[in-house]
């Protein structure tokens, strides 16, 4: 099988700079466990992302009123994947991490009003990259319990990356949100240009 033959749809999510490769998807359906596996362990990384943002804020009340349900609804997501990985025959075990997280925490800046910035486009990147991938998945897995678990979350990974733009809008001026994010998004598009060899949902 080429990444030729596997169509991937163009960008419609607006916070990507770049459409997921057709390399990715071919990679991930050749690998669905590994891909499940590191599921799992992205939608635990996403609740505590939140609730480190909670921590980093705490006199922020309205941050951890969004945030609170947000994380607690990425645990959801985390329980349902590992009991699916459970009903597989599959067990949750650590798996190496590509680079993507790392490098995308790498670019936020570390002064204060940026930072808050940063963290919460990093965050919404990261989502939206889910959302997209997500959809790829719900599309062409061959496997109809993986599509179904894959199209169930889809909404809700949309909410989420909505929510960290309003978190933003509600604190900057648009211009400045948009600006910050197309620069970020960039970075993010050329963090995943480089295939990783194993099968990950960021990779």
């Amino acid at each position: 099988m080429s990444g030729a033959s596997l169509p991937v749809a163009a960008a419609r999510v607006k916070w990507l700079a770049a459409p997921s490769s057709a390399a990715w998807l071919e990679q991930a359906l050749a690998h669905p466990e590994l891909l499940l596996i590191d599921h799992a362990h992205c939608e635990r990384k996403a609740a505590g992302a939140a609730l480190q943002l909670m921590f980093r804020y705490p006199s922020d009340g309205e941050l951890a009123a969004v945030l609170s349900p947000l994380a607690r609804e990425e645990l959801e997501h985390f329980e349902r994947v590992q009991a699916l990985l459970e009903r597989q025959g599959l067990g949750l075990r650590a798996l190496a991490a590509p680079p993507y997280g790392a490098t995308l925490a790498a670019l936020v800046r570390r002064n204060e009003p940026e930072r808050m910035l940063d963290s919460f486009l990093v965050a919404g990147l990261i989502e939206a990259r889910s959302h997209e991938r997500m959809a790829l998945l719900a599309a062409h897995s061959p496997d109809p319990e993986l599509r179904e678990l894959y199209a169930d979350l889809l909404a809700s990974e949309a909410r989420h990356f909505g929510l960290y733009w309003v978190l933003c809008e509600r604190r900057w001026p648009r211009p400045v949100v948009a600006e910050r994010l197309a620069a970020l998004a960039q970075q993010e598009a050329v963090i995943l240009a480089n295939l990783h060899p194993q099968p990950r949902m960021h990779s």
